[in-house]
C-alpha cells in the first residue's frame, strides 16, 4: 500500500463525496478525462497533471475492490502516524506507552497487507494485487455518427479506433518471438519476498524482478516488452432500430486488453444522429411540419403526408384550423423493442407573399364580406 492512501483524497479528485455509487464515480470519471486529456489540451502540462490525478484517483475507488480497501485504510486515520516510522509517543520502535506496537521504519503497505490477511501479494496495495497479476484493461470511448433513417431501422457499422491493443509479435508475453519469460530466482516467481520481523512477517516487492515474478532475458522489440502496442483497429457495432441521439451503447471485452492475463474492458460507443430535412423525433413520435394554405385552414381539406415508411397517409384537416394545431396519426412512429411511436402532424399556415388580380380581387370580397374582427375584444 502507498502512504498516498492517507494522504490523497481520491473523491475529492473526483469531485464526488466518498458515499457515490459506483456509476456516478464512473460518469465524473469519464467526464473529467474528457476535459483534461492531453489530446484535448496540447502542450497543456496543468491539465495533463490534472489528467493524471484523475486517472489515479479511478484506478482506485473506480474499482469496487480497492475502493473498499481504500475506504478501511482511510478510516484507521490517525492510525497511520503511529506505524509509519517516525519518532512519535511511542518511540524509534518497540512498543509505545500505549502497549501499541511500533515498527520503526517497516513500510507502512507490508504491515497493513499483513494485516488484511493477503499473504504472500501483502506487499501490494490492498486489491491491487501484484504487478505480475492480471489486470483488467482500460474502458475506451468511441463517437459514432449516423443518418437519421440508419438510426431510426438499426444499421451494423464499424468504429474506427486507434488505441492500445495485444502486441501481435508476443501475443501479450513481453519476450521477444521465439522465447518465454523465466521464472525469478530470488522469488521463485511469486514477486514477493518475506522479511521475518518477528511479530510480523513483512513482505516487500521482489528487488530483481520489480514484483513482476519473472524476467525477460530478450523483450519483444516490436512492444518494447510491454506486451502492449497501440494500432488502429476497426470495431463491428450492431445497433438496435431506433437507437436515440446521445445514447451510449455498450460493447463488452472491445476496450483496452488487459495485462497480464487479465480481461479487457469494455468500449462506449456514443450515437450522434443526423438531422433529417423533414422528420423530427420527441422520444419515440415522430414530428412533421405541413404547410397548408390560408383557404385550407378556413374551409378545411384532406391532406395527404409522408411516413417513415416511405408511403403517405391522409389526414383531415376540419374548418377553421388555427396555425400550429398538431394531428396524431397512431403507429406511425419510432419502432422500438416495447412498441411503436405515433406521428405528430403540425400544421403550418401559409401566407401568400404575391397575389394575382383574381386572388386579390377574391380576398378583397372576403374581407368586405366579413361580419366580424378578430381583434374585437380588444376594444379598440
Amino acid at each position: 500500500m502507498q502512504r498516498e492512501w492517507f494522504e490523497k483524497d481520491y473523491y475529492a479528485a473526483l469531485g464526488v463525496p466518498s458515499s457515490s455509487p459506483q456509476k456516478e464515480i464512473t460518469t465524473a470519471y469519464r467526464r473529467l478525462a474528457r476535459q483534461f486529456h492531453p489530446d484535448a489540451n496540447p502542450g497543456d502540462d496543468a491539465a495533463e497533471e490534472r489528467f493524471k490525478e484523475v486517472s489515479a484517483a479511478y484506478d482506485v475507488v473506480g474499482d469496487p475492490d480497492r475502493r473498499k480497501e481504500y475506504d478501511k485504510v482511510r478510516a484507521m486515520g490517525p492510525m497511520g502516524g503511529r506505524m509509519s516510522g517516525g519518532r512519535g509517543p511511542s518511540g524509534p520502535g518497540g512498543f509505545g506507552p500505549s502497549g501499541a506496537p511500533n515498527f520503526g521504519s517497516a513500510d507502512f503497505g507490508d504491515i497493513l497487507g499483513n494485516l488484511f490477511g493477503r499473504g504472500e501479494q501483502a506487499a501490494w496495495p490492498p486489491g491491487a494485487g501484484s504487478p505480475r497479476g492480471p489486470q483488467r484493461g482500460s474502458d475506451l470511448e468511441a463517437d459514432l455518427h449516423l443518418s437519421f433513417m440508419d438510426a431510426i431501422r438499426g444499421v451494423t457499422t464499424s468504429v474506427n479506433l486507434i488505441s492500445d491493443a495485444v502486441c501481435p509479435e508476443c501475443n501479450g508475453s513481453c519476450a521477444a518471438k521465439g522465447t518465454t519469460p523465466r521464472s525469478c530466482p530470488d522469488c521463485a516467481g511469486r514477486g514477493v519476498v518475506d522479511d521475518n520481523q518477528g511479530f510480523f512477517s513483512l513482505s516487500h516487492p521482489c528487488a530483481t524482478c520489480q514484483g513482476r515474478g519473472n524476467l525477460i532475458d530478450q523483450p519483444c522489440a516490436n512492444c518494447s516488452g510491454t506486451g502492449i502496442t497501440t494500432r488502429p483497429r476497426v470495431v463491428k457495432v450492431r445497433l438496435p432500430e431506433g437507437v436515440k441521439d446521445g445514447q451510449q451503447i455498450r460493447l463488452k471485452g472491445k476496450g483496452a486488453p488487459g495485462r497480464n492475463g487479465g480481461p479487457e474492458g469494455d468500449l462506449y460507443v456514443r450515437v450522434n444522429i443526423e438531422s433529417h430535412q423533414l422528420f423530427g423525433r420527441e422520444g419515440d413520435d415522430i414530428v412533421i411540419t405541413v404547410p397548408i394554405t390560408f383557404y385550407e385552414a378556413a374551409l378545411g381539406a384532406d391532406v395527404r403526408v409522408p411516413t417513415l415508411d416511405g408511403d403517405a397517409v391522409t389526414i383531415r384537416i376540419p374548418p377553421g384550423t388555427p396555425n400550429g394545431r398538431v394531428f396524431r396519426v397512431k403507429a406511425r412512429g419510432v419502432a422500438t423493442a416495447t412498441g411503436k411511436g405515433d406521428m405528430l402532424v403540425a400544421v403550418d399556415v401559409v401566407v401568400p407573399t404575391s397575389l394575382t388580380g383574381a386572388e386579390r380581387k377574391a380576398m378583397e370580397e372576403l374581407r368586405d364580406a366579413a361580419t366580424s374582427s378578430p381583434r374585437a375584444n380588444l376594444g379598440v
